[in-house]
């Protein structure tokens, strides 16, 4: 089953569809969640090896031990189809294609073992940001620009998901395949991320996780005009476009 958001005489409307063809993704739809959405940085091998060096130099000289957390606060989330604002003064913006783990029950100190009971479903992420400074620290300013959380379009029944932990991931900018991961490719587990963040957050029905985003390379880049389409294997598309800010 399918869950989404649309909006009738100001008033929000959750529906539901069985197939992706009985959503009308033309009439506008809300972002998919409404409660907190976390995001885990250098969750992704690829980001993470080509950090390697850098972690063991000053002033950290260690690797991170644990997933690094940030947030995407309310005025970053948008809905399938509304435009993504960049500014034109703060340096290249970047895509952040991720799967997004949406809560269904109320979790508190739960453990790997357990952690996907907990898991209503999932749906799709563009994770947008400024070019990344500090991966110990995630920058707010760079993160929590408003639109910069395009999530949507709407969140699949983990039920209907057999292996949520090994999903290709494309993203195209006007309609050219310009990038391609794998939720395998997650340092951390879903369960793991799931049983860490819980152990000092409770995470409450329709919060969400953002699995992880790529290392962001100029094939990620948007500029104001792009339409830029996250696809995950089985769970849909999400799509938006770029204007100015």
């Amino acid at each position: 089953m399918l869950h989404y958001k649309t909006r009738k005489n100001d008033q929000v409307i959750n529906l539901q569809a069985k197939a992706p063809f009985e959503v009308a993704l033309e009439g506008g739809l809300l972002p998919a969640v409404n409660g907190a959405v976390i995001g885990v940085a250098l969750n992704d091998k690829i980001l993470y090896q080509s950090l390697e060096t850098q972690f063991n130099e000053k002033p950290h000289v260690s690797p991170p031990k644990t997933p690094v957390l940030h947030i995407k606060t309310d005025n970053t989330h948008i809905g399938y189809g509304d435009a993504i604002r960049i500014p034109s003064d703060m340096g290249a913006v970047f895509a952040g294609p991720s799967l997004g783990i949406v809560m269904g029950k109320k979790a508190c100190r739960v453990t790997e073992e357990t952690a996907l009971d907990y898991v209503q479903g999932y749906t799709i992420v563009n994770e947008v940001s400024l070019a990344e400074t500090s991966f110990y620290r995630p920058a707010v300013k760079a993160k929590c620009r408003d639109t910069f959380c395009p999530i949507g379009p709407w969140v699949m029944d983990a039920t209907d998901l057999d292996s949520p932990q090994n999903l290709a991931i494309k993203t195209y900018i006007n309609d050219t395949l310009c990038h391609e991961t794998n939720t395998n490719q997650m340092v951390h587990s879903i369960e793991q991320v799931i049983a860490y963040i819980s152990s000092f957050i409770t995470l409450e029905v329709g919060d969400m996780i953002i699995a992880g985003t790529p290392l962001r390379t100029e094939n990620l880049e948007i500029n104001t005009g792009d339409v830029v389409m996250v696809e995950i294997e089985k769970v849909g598309r999400l799509v938006n476009p770029v204007v100015a800010e």
